[in-house]
């Protein structure tokens, strides 16, 4: 069997993951062919999840300016032939070279926009803020933890969330198309206070709820060094 060839190599560091229970008919529309929800606890779940891009590398090569940077993304879950896997609705970045070479390739929903990110951390305490612009609409999300990291079990909601080995998508022609993502099983930092604030229309009317609604869960996962492969296959 070939190796598959890295397309992005990258730190992600400090990532912020709101988890929000939702209905089953919100996310129909948006599921690829051949998978399935992969519930938590029996319920569909999506994720805003936020963190930093640090020492990026496309195909090998580090891009001036466009090594270091956040994204936000809008996501959900889904089993793939047994695998679990990730589906993203929206991707924001602040970089249109970095969107357009997402959307070209991947075919992703990524999306240019004004973007802040800030992290402080002591020798007892780590926060991480971060927000989205675009146009009108805005996004507002920020966590303070203790600073005693810790692997969590494969039965939590921490593992649930952030450990995925596949993304998932769907091609220019409909199809299905995946591509494996590879990192250690990362560490979470125990989250003692968060906020996050979203304008209604951010993400379309359809996912209007999440500017009222009250996460199930917030994790705070501290990161590492990731390999992203070339996509390797279409159903």
């Amino acid at each position: 069997m070939s190796i598959p060839r890295t397309f992005l190599s990258a730190g992600w560091y400090n990532l912020l993951l709101f988890n929000y229970s939702v209905a089953l008919e919100v996310l129909q529309p948006f599921l690829p062919e051949g998978c399935e929800f992969d519930l938590y606890n029996g319920t569909p779940h999506l994720s805003v999840v936020a963190f930093q891009f640090h020492h990026t590398k496309v195909f090998g090569i580090k891009w001036p300016g466009l090594t270091h940077f956040p994204e936000v993304n809008l996501r959900f879950y889904v089993r793939h032939k047994g695998e679990r896997g990730v589906c993203f609705i929206r991707e924001f970045v602040p970089s249109q070279i970095i969107s357009g070479v997402a959307q070209l390739l991947y075919n992703e929903p990524y999306k240019t926009a004004i973007m802040t990110d800030v992290v402080e951390s002591s020798d007892t305490e780590i926060t991480a803020a971060y927000s989205v612009r675009d146009e009108d609409q805005t996004i507002y999300m920020y966590a303070k933890a203790d600073k005693k990291p810790y692997v969590p079990g494969n039965d939590t909601l921490e593992h649930h969330f952030k450990e995925h080995e596949l993304g998932v998508g769907q091609s220019r022609s409909g199809k299905t198309q995946t591509y494996r993502v590879h990192h250690p099983v990362w560490h979470v930092y125990p989250v003692v206070d968060y906020k996050i604030e979203l304008h209604a229309e951010i993400y379309g009317e359809d996912f209007s709820f999440l500017s009222t609604q009250k996460p199930d869960s917030v994790v705070f996962a501290e990161g590492s060094q990731i390999k992203v492969y070339h996509k390797q296959k279409q159903s």
